[in-house]
C-alpha cells in the first residue's frame, strides 16, 4: 500500500517459456512476484512448466509462426491487462540437410527465419497496444551466432542470419516505443547448457569446445539468462534501450 493506493502486480509474457531458457526467465520473473504468461506450440509442456513454477503461471498455446493463432494467443493474453514485460524467447536452430539442393535450402532458411525472426515480429505486434505506457519492457533473445556468424557441420548461416535480424529490427522499435516510455533490448547467449537447442549436435567434445572458447572457463545456464532478462526488466534498467548486450562468457567481445 503506498499513498492509499493498492500496487497493480506486475505481467510478464515469455514466448519459448515451456523448457530451457525460456523456463528460466519465467521462473525468475514469477519469483519476482510477476505474474507470468508462457507462450509456445507444445501445450503438454507448456503446462507441466505452468504447473511447477506456479503463482497462476498462464499457459496459452500457439504457433507464433502463424498469424491466426497469434492473434488467438493475443486474446487470451488480454486477461493479464497492461503487459509489463514481453521477452521474445522463441527459437530453434533449423539445419539445412546436407547437399539435398536449393529447394531443400530454401525450405530451411524459410523455416529458420520463421522460427526466429517472425515469431518475435507477429507477437510483438500483436501485443504492441498492451505494453505498459510508460514502463513497458520489450526484450528480444538473439544469440552470440548472430555476432560473430553461423558455425559447425552443414551450416548455411541461417539461424545466424535470422537471429542478426531481430537486431535491426529492434533498434526500429527502440526508436517507435521510446517516446512512450518502452525500453527494448536484445540479448544475445553465447553457449548455454541444459537447452534443447543444440539436438544431435550435442557431445562431450561439443561442450568442451565451447567452454574452451569462454574466458570464464565455463558454460552459461538459463539461469544466467534469466538473471540478465531480470536486470533488463526493472525500473533501474529506464535509461538502457536500443543495446545488443553480450552474455557468452567472453566468447564474443564487446562489438
Amino acid at each position: 500500500m503506498r499513498g492509499g493506493a493498492v500496487e497493480q502486480q506486475r505481467t510478464a509474457v515469455v514466448s519459448g517459456g515451456g523448457t530451457g531458457i525460456g523456463r528460466a526467465i519465467a521462473a525468475e520473473l514469477a519469483g519476482e512476484g510477476y505474474r507470468v504468461a508462457i507462450v509456445g506450440r507444445r501445450a503438454d509442456v507448456l503446462a507441466r512448466t505452468a504447473a511447477e513454477i506456479g503463482a497462476g503461471t498462464l499457459a496459452v498455446a500457439a504457433d507464433l509462426t502463424v498469424a491466426a493463432e497469434v492473434e488467438r494467443a493475443a486474446r487470451e493474453l488480454a486477461v493479464l491487462g497492461p503487459v509489463d514485460v514481453l521477452v521474445n524467447n522463441a527459437g530453434a536452430v533449423i539445419t539445412p540437410p546436407a547437399d539435398a539442393g536449393l529447394a531443400a535450402l530454401a525450405d530451411a532458411w524459410r523455416r529458420d527465419l520463421n522460427t526466429n525472426l517472425l515469431t518475435a515480429v507477429l507477437l510483438t505486434t500483436a501485443l504492441a497496444g498492451q505494453l505498459r505506457r510508460p514502463g513497458g519492457r520489450l526484450v528480444l533473445i538473439s544469440s552470440a551466432a548472430a555476432q560473430r556468424g553461423g558455425a559447425g557441420p552443414h551450416s548455411a548461416g541461417s539461424y545466424a542470419a535470422a537471429k542478426a535480424a531481430l537486431h535491426g529490427w529492434a533498434f526500429g522499435l527502440a526508436r517507435r516505443f521510446g517516446p512512450d516510455g518502452i525500453t527494448v533490448n536484445v540479448l544475445a547467449p553465447g553457449y548455454v547448457e541444459d537447452t534443447e537447442i543444440f539436438g544431435a549436435d550435442w557431445t562431450p567434445e561439443f561442450h568442451a569446445d565451447k567452454v574452451a572458447a569462454t574466458l570464464v572457463g565455463r558454460a552459461g545456464t538459463p539461469e544466467d539468462v534469466a538473471a540478465a532478462v531480470s536486470y533488463l526488466a526493472s525500473p533501474r534498467a529506464g535509461y538502457l534501450t536500443g543495446q545488443i548486450i553480450g552474455l557468452n562468457g567472453g566468447a564474443v567481445l564487446g562489438r
